[in-house]
């Protein structure tokens, strides 16, 4: 049987990356708007692998190399928040700019139910912009949520004011956490790897049989 350690493994993985603190800027923004229009990787891993990246930036494996261009944690605590609002912004803009044209397209109507953007509609309704809040929390409704708030005339000072509270909230505390506590959390992981790996592959189970249930549903409204 292989001896699997996953701390080492992260560690060993990411190492590298630190010394690449411009393709790590890069890939966030990237990964952050691919996520954004529906990629299945989630925000929140891009920002706990970003964070990892920062731990191994403060406290590397093996000393800096002298005049080493080493990722600063500062920045991608900063890099990671303009990417997360410019993303979100990105949606709302395109809810803004073709409105209900985008929900009545056959590939958006596969993508997202007419029962969930019925819901986020109406908490758009009865709440005004505050589900912005919730929206960049719950995974599952960022994307119709912001597509939302644009299609029904939220003011973009408003929709930016009240996601830059939320994600000033989550973002950089989630980076300054990992890249500080990253070993204590790597030695969790590896204890718990196996109910992690357990839980993922039942969220994917059921992420897949949602989406088949939901495709089903609409065959039978056509």
């Amino acid at each position: 049987m292989i001896d699997f350690n996953f701390a080492d493994w992260v560690q060993q993985t990411f190492a590298q990356l630190a010394y690449m603190p411009w393709a790590v800027y890069g890939a966030i923004c990237g990964f952050m708007i691919l996520s954004a229009f529906g990629l299945p990787l989630p925000e929140e891993v891009i920002l706990v692998s970003a964070g990892f990246v920062g731990h191994l930036a403060l406290f590397p494996l093996e000393p800096h190399p002298p005049g080493a261009n080493v990722l600063n944690v500062h920045v991608l605590a900063a890099v990671s928040f303009f990417a997360v609002m410019g993303s979100d912004y990105l949606i709302y803009f395109l809810g803004h700019r073709f409105g209900p044209r985008l929900f009545e397209m056959k590939w958006f109507s596969r993508m997202i139910s007419n029962d969930r953007l019925s819901k986020v509609k109406g908490w758009m309704q009865k709440y005004g912009f505050w589900p912005v809040i919730v929206f960049r929390f719950t995974p599952g409704v960022r994307f119709p949520g912001h597509l939302m708030c644009g299609a029904m005339g939220l003011s973009p000072w408003k929709f930016l004011a009240v996601d830059a509270i939320a994600a000033g909230i989550s973002v950089p505390t989630q980076i300054y956490f990992v890249s500080y506590y990253g070993k204590e959390i790597l030695q969790y992981f590896g204890q718990a790897k196996l109910y992690l790996f357990t839980v993922l592959a039942v969220v994917l189970v059921v992420f897949i049989l949602k989406k088949w249930r939901e495709q089903k549903a609409q065959q039978k409204h056509i």
